[in-house]
């Protein structure tokens, strides 16, 4: 039999943060790789340099690089006070992508959209892909990437394309000109002693590695809806999952199956196999025959129970045959076309934990800056009023302000998602921790700007 033949990639935005990491993954398995951006940064890759939101120069860029997959990372980056480039890039710059996937042919479409599509300002825990985005978005870049991903999710089945959406939380790495600047400019200025809010909520940051390799491996099973059996169906959702411990990393409670084995005078019966669960690091090749993996039991509440999946698979089916003449296809919660999926470090922090980690790694190696001073910290109320004047007066002398009332919302209120679905449907595991991400990027930032290691 022979295997399938390869994709070959056009990455929209393929210049940007997260679409050179994706880049550079592709290139590191020996696949073949295009970009397509406003800007030329890297040189290793054909680039073709147009606008998104053209349909006509999308599309010469899908013909000379014979993509069969699109991975659309394209976007202003979030907290510019303009409305109109967010909708012209993010609407119908993504509008565009389809129109020119769908007449050259293209098989696949991998969205990054954002986990800010389900804000609204207040708490989200253990947040699932079953919230929908709120009627009114928090701000501009949430609304039209909420837009984006509702048409790319429309357009699964459209003339062969088959497409998936990817809402990553708080990414950062090394190549981030956001997150790390605006960090590094509150070290700069001394100002990494204020607080705002009690920091007792949970926040989810992902680094920019595990974004691409999960782009990957949306790409890679992105193919069309077949019937899965009850024996495939069971396997996706009952097969134990382990705690994400990259960070913490995990202890072994030793049991009766799985444990040291300590001096003794007879050995017991499965001696090897009993020392070899407890060091094994795979939690699922600890498992044999004498010992089985915890059940996963689930609720009708929950995401992936039985009642959920075949509601989802019933409603599915009727909405394709209801709309049949558009050439629709049914999805299906265990399969990845037509689908959405949280994507994040499955570490959730504290929120102000994160910001002092970095802080913490620039004062190591800047002798010169002042030492770490007493925390002060406001209420979220106080800060709210303290933004909304901030906003006024930039404002008033015309600049962006850099404290503002979304970024005191986004600080304070616990922010998390489930990524379960992601783990199982797509096979995703996070392979940077929060900790070693965190020093990966500070030594990036400090090697941009010649400082000390």
């Amino acid at each position: 039999m022979s295997s399938p033949q390869k994709d070959i990639y056009l990455i929209i935005g393929g210049s940007g943060f997260l679409g050179r990491h994706i880049v550079e993954k592709l290139l590191a398995r020996g696949d073949v790789v295009s970009t397509f951006d406003i800007v030329q940064r890297y040189h290793d890759v054909p680039f073709y340099s147009g606008d998104i939101s053209e349909e006509n120069q999308v599309s010469q860029a899908v013909q000379k690089s014979a993509a069969t997959c699109i991975i659309h990372t394209a976007s202003p980056p979030h907290g510019i006070d303009d409305p109109a480039l967010y909708w012209k890039v993010n609407v119908d710059g993504t509008q565009a992508v389809i129109n020119a996937a769908v007449a050259n042919g293209v098989h696949k479409l991998v969205f990054t959209s954002s986990a800010g599509v389900v804000f609204n300002g207040e708490d989200l825990v253990n947040t699932d892909e079953r919230l929908p985005p709120p009627e009114k978005s928090m701000d501009a870049y949430n609304e039209s990437k909420a837009k984006g991903e509702e048409l790319v999710l429309a357009a699964n089945g459209k003339g062969g394309l088959l497409t998936v959406a990817l809402r990553p939380s708080g990414i950062f790495g090394p190549g981030d000109r956001q997150v790390m600047h605006g960090l590094s400019q509150v070290f700069e200025r001394n100002q990494t002693n204020f607080q705002i809010g009690d920091n007792n909520n949970l926040f989810d940051w992902t680094y920019v590695t595990n974004v691409a390799h999960a782009h990957l491996l949306a790409a890679d099973r992105l193919v069309p809806l077949k019937h899965l059996s009850e024996q495939e169906t069971s396997q996706i959702i009952n097969y134990y999952l382990p705690t994400v411990s990259l960070t913490t990393g995990s202890r072994r409670q030793p049991t009766s199956e799985a444990r040291p084995l300590g001096p003794y005078v007879v050995p017991p019966p499965h001696a090897e196999e009993i020392e070899a669960r407890f060091n094994n690091p795979d939690p699922q090749a600890q498992y044999t025959s004498i010992s089985y993996p915890p059940p996963v039991v689930r609720s009708r509440f929950d995401p992936l129970s039985d009642a959920v999946i075949a509601r989802h698979r019933a409603l599915a089916a009727i909405n394709s045959k209801e709309k049949e003449a558009e050439g629709p296809i049914p999805t299906d919660p265990l399969q990845v076309a037509g689908q959405v999926f949280f994507i994040t470090n499955g570490e959730p922090t504290y929120f102000w934990d994160f910001p002092r980690a970095v802080w913490r790694s620039l004062r190591v190696s800047s002798p010169s800056a002042p030492s770490e001073r007493r925390r002060i910290t406001f209420p979220r109320e106080v800060g709210l009023v303290l933004a909304y004047a901030a906003e006024w007066w930039g404002w008033l002398v015309g600049k962006e302000p850099a404290f503002t009332r979304f970024r005191v919302t986004f600080s304070c209120v616990h922010r998390w998602h489930n990524i379960e679905k992601a783990r199982r449907v797509l096979g995703y595991e996070p392979e940077v921790g929060l900790e070693e991400g965190v020093k990966r990027m500070v030594d990036w930032w400090k090697a941009e700007h010649g400082m000390k290691p």
